[in-house]
């Protein structure tokens, strides 16, 4: 029935002449599915062969087109057969939309439009549902719309939704005439004359869809219909290309001159590419699926037949390959754009919205270089052996459009990326090309956008071969939102946004500090390299290290600014981890960071460069908490290097925290206020701020006037990101647990928690927690209801592990990723502690199950700190046993190593075979 529907209809007919009409539909729905199973079953091979993306689309196509061929025939020639038709009663099926050009996924729409000569009959209204009811009985996505050639053209003019599928109609079935003048009047009354607003709408369009899907190109999770660099955008290369150039196929783009072979096999790649990943997805899930998410990416990558190969794994070298299709759609989108531009069919507001180019200056003005030239107020070149004639050119065409505050022209950038062959190694170590490099990179207007188009044009990465490593390449997690390369880009932005005082409200330290910053050059390039050993076998930190030490001289780095740089990309993570991992109230932790950091200067190069490099992890990973807790180790810090923590002055530390105390406390007698100041240990004084110990102090004092042994109170912080819970109760091994419980239970998520007791028995816990609300007003009346759950379960009037379990339904993605759960066991980072940092794949209650397990280990929790990167949890505790000694039997610690893997064990997976690391100097 395939290639011959007609003949296979009339077949299935002849055989059940003598049914009744309501049996030869049931007949005939069970043959149409028949076909479609085996279609999609044959597709699917085809998919599964080389470049079978295209080719499973056409034959999907092709399939749906012998079914509505087929479901025409048996309605024109056996339900509704019209044996004398009048003039009004014909009619033609015809695909339009995605179906009329020939390509479907499988679970794709199919849009048919039925048209009449005139206004539909009696006649071809039975036609049209005959057609239609066993589309629906088969389950399958159908839009339709009837018209007639008339109401064609009307609404094609009115409506550019209409008028694009339209554009791509193609006969299926009737009246072959009746489709012939309707395409003839489309073109001579819609088309004709209109290409500059067609290309307008189109260009608008997809503004707003890829802003909708997700911005940039380079998003880890993207969307392949929708999303910048997707089947969308090459569509819409086509309509306007075709619009524009009246051509039927792209082949025929070429003898147009809109591309030339190497471009119009760029955009087949591409094409062929996007279409495969697209089908695979429909075909894996069921459905239509578009959005190529984490837990799909391994299915896609294993059924297109991706390797593992130098330290990467099969799932992102298959989504390198899917970025760098996708910068190539954006190159032909460029190109496209640049060639109606020249006719005069593309209003320059549209282009520059779609280039993102700079301010335009009117005035023409002097470049500074002889082969440059204004051209439609962009930069271009003066002829195209301009970067034959000198290959600094490349990079001087950047530097200008940086300096001068101008967009590149397309052609120019179309030059670029055709020059490539021209970046030798003459070039790279060519000194003017690298101080151009430099003053780019370092620029103080723009550096992101500018190192942005030099990505694109694949001129940065063929520059620095090390930078052309990780073009594309994402890292499989949770964490990370865009590949290594944009990351990298969009750090210099961060950095250059600091750099120039915009973001003090949200950064007042790096922003305070950055002038003062005597080594701003290093800065930038360290910043710039510090991931660009991604994807290797050997930690990227120490290799990108090696990498900035080969590449400071040929910047022209002097050799102490190259070292500097070095040592940034290699500890371009310990203030981070530091901050969130550590307990910044213990002065080891103080005293160990300042040994490495050494000097003021790198310490504020660190801070600087940390903020910038958390910020560009993606939306929503900067908050003020980790700002926060950066500042406290900043500024810690900071008085270790210009003076020392000596034991002396702790305790003046002491002394001078209990006065301040004092002074807060006027109205109490003085008898009151040293009994309360008698009951804090040092640490506590050392840890908390004097606003806080005054708090602290009157709830204490409430608490016990109103004869309360547990009591709690909530504030929030808008500026730091968490609302801060204060638990006053009776000393208990288990009290954290308790509390994490009913924090869990509750929806809160714990980023840190400060648990000093008092030499009376009782527990001061403050725990953090994330803001789950912008207003006050709603995040307190949340915080006050897990308080409320807090207070409960501590008394004993709930039963926390029932409501912990009802918060374990596994999360959608929960098993996409594999993270090996490690325990390390520390006796060195603390001089009063023994150091737990547990990390594993996170889920609900993970927190809650893990100080369980601490509490039943008869261990006490002095501090915990709340880190997730992803899907990945690194919880570090400060613990001592019940005698407030350090745990330093090795059988002890092999115990409480065990006890820990266990909480990760999922369906009787054993915790031997998790990764355990017992560090010698433990």
């Amino acid at each position: 029935m395939l290639l011959n529907p007609e003949a296979g209809i009339a077949h299935l007919f002849e055989a059940a002449r003598r049914r009744d009409k309501a049996e030869k539909r049931q007949l005939l729905v069970a043959a149409l599915r028949q076909l479609l199973d085996d279609g999609h079953a044959s597709a699917r091979a085809i998919l599964a062969g080389p470049r079978g993306g295209l080719a499973c689309a056409h034959r999907l196509s092709a399939v749906m087109d012998a079914v509505v061929i087929g479901l025409h025939k048996a309605a024109t020639a056996h339900f509704y057969p019209a044996d004398n038709p009048s003039q009004s009663e014909r009619i033609a099926v015809v695909a339009v939309g995605g179906y009329g050009r020939g390509t479907l996924a499988p679970g794709s729409d199919v849009d048919l439009l039925f048209l009449f000569p005139h206004k539909q009959t009696a006649w071809g209204e039975s036609v049209v549902e005959s057609l239609l009811y066993p589309l629906w009985d088969l389950k399958l996505k159908t839009g339709h719309s009837v018209r007639s050639i008339d109401d064609c053209v009307r609404e094609a003019r009115a409506d550019m939704t209409i008028r694009t599928a339209l554009l791509e109609a193609r006969f299926l079935a009737g009246d072959r005439s009746l489709f012939e003048e309707m395409t003839r009047r489309f073109d001579a009354e819609v088309v004709e004359g209109t290409a500059a607003a067609f290309t307008e709408a189109k260009l608008a369009e997809r503004e707003t869809r890829v802003q909708r899907a997700g911005a940039s190109r380079y998003l880890v999770e993207p969307n392949v219909k929708d999303g910048k660099g997707g089947l969308r955008d090459l569509n819409t290369l086509f309509w306007i290309a075709k619009y524009a150039y009246r051509v039927q196929d792209v082949r025929e783009l070429v003898a147009a001159g809109l591309f030339d072979k190497d471009e119009l096999q760029m955009f087949q790649r591409s094409e062929e590419f996007l279409w495969r990943v697209r089908c695979w997805l429909h075909f894996i899930t069921g459905r239509a699926e578009e959005r190529l998410s984490f837990d799909l990416q391994r299915q896609v990558a294993a059924a297109i037949g991706y390797a593992g190969r130098s330290g990467q794994a099969p799932v992102e070298r298959f989504m390198k390959a899917y970025f760098l299709i996708a910068k190539d759609v954006g190159d032909l989108t460029a190109i496209v754009c640049a060639a109606l531009e020249a006719r005069q069919q593309k209003p320059r507001a549209t282009l520059s919205r779609l280039l993102g180019s700079f301010t335009k200056r009117k005035r023409e003005r002097s470049l500074g270089h002889r082969d440059f030239k204004l051209t439609s107020q962009r930069l271009d070149v003066v002829d195209d052996s301009a970067f034959e004639r000198d290959p600094v050119n490349l990079l001087r065409l950047y530097e200008i459009a940086s300096r001068e505050d101008l967009a590149i022209h397309p052609d120019a950038s179309r030059l670029v990326t055709q020059s490539l062959r021209l970046v030798t190694p003459g070039l790279r170590n060519d000194p003017e090309a690298n101080r151009i490099f430099l003053e780019i990179l370092t620029a103080r207007r723009s550096p992101e956008i500018v190192l942005r188009r030099m990505n694109e044009s694949g001129l940065l990465g063929r520059f620095i071969p090390d930078f052309g490593r990780v073009v594309a390449m994402m890292q499989f997690n949770m964490y990370h939102h865009y590949t290594v390369d944009e990351h990298l880009i969009r750090a210099i932005g961060v950095l250059a946004e600091i750099d120039a005082g915009a973001l003090e409200a949200e950064h007042p330290l790096a922003n305070e500090i950055m002038p003062s910053i005597a080594n701003r050059r290093a800065l930038y390039v360290a910043l710039f390299l510090h991931d660009i050993a991604k994807g290797r076998p050997e930690d990227h930190s120490l290799a990108g290290a090696r990498i900035a030490r080969k590449l400071g001289p040929r910047f022209g780095l002097t050799t102490a600014q190259t070292e500097t740089v070095a040592w940034l990309v290699e500890h371009h993570l310990d203030m981070s981890t530091v901050a969130q991992s550590r307990d910044l109230g213990d002065p080891k932790t103080i005293e160990s960071f300042a040994a490495t950091v050494q000097t003021l200067e790198r310490l504020k190069l660190l801070l600087v460069l940390t903020v910038a490099d958390i910020k560009a992890v993606g939306p929503g990973v900067w908050n003020g908490w980790k700002g926060q807790l950066l500042r406290t180790l900043y500024y810690e810090t900071e008085l270790v290097l210009t003076g020392g923590h000596s034991a002396v002055e702790r305790k003046v530390r002491v002394q001078a925290k209990q006065e301040a105390l004092r002074e807060r406390l006027a109205d109490w007698s003085s008898a009151d206020r040293e009994a309360y100041i008698a009951r804090h240990y040092p640490a506590y004084w050392i840890k908390v701020d004097p606003e806080q110990q005054e708090k602290h102090a009157r709830f204490l004092r409430e608490a016990e006037q109103a004869g309360r042994t547990t009591a709690t109170i909530v504030e929030t912080d808008q500026f730091r990101g968490v609302t801060e819970l204060t638990v006053l109760a009776p000393d208990h091994p288990r009290l954290l647990a308790i509390v994490t419980g009913a924090c869990a239970a509750a929806g809160g998520n714990i980023v840190d928690a400060q648990i000093f007791t008092t030499s009376d028995g009782l527990v001061l816990d403050t725990i953090s927690v994330s803001r789950a609300f912008d207003r006050d007003d709603d995040e307190l009346r949340r915080a006050e209801r897990i308080a409320a759950a807090i207070e409960r379960a501590l008394k004993g009037e709930i039963k926390i592990a029932d409501l912990v379990a009802q918060r374990r339904a596994p999360p959608p993605r929960g098993q996409t990723f594999q993270v090996q759960p490690e325990v390390i066991i520390d006796n060195v980072l603390s001089a009063r502690h023994t150091v737990l940092e547990v990390s594993g794949l996170d889920r609900p209650g993970l927190l809650y199950d893990l100080t369980t397990a601490i509490g039943k280990l008869n261990l006490n929790i002095a501090s915990a700190h709340i880190a997730t990167f992803g899907e990945k949890a690194v919880d570090v505790f400060y613990v001592t046993d019940l005698t407030h000694a350090k745990i330093v039997s090795t059988g002890r610690q092999l115990n409480i190593r065990k006890a820990l893997l266990e909480v990760f064990s999922i369906e009787g997976e054993k915790a031997a075979t998790a990764k355990s690391k017992l560090p010698a100097r433990a």
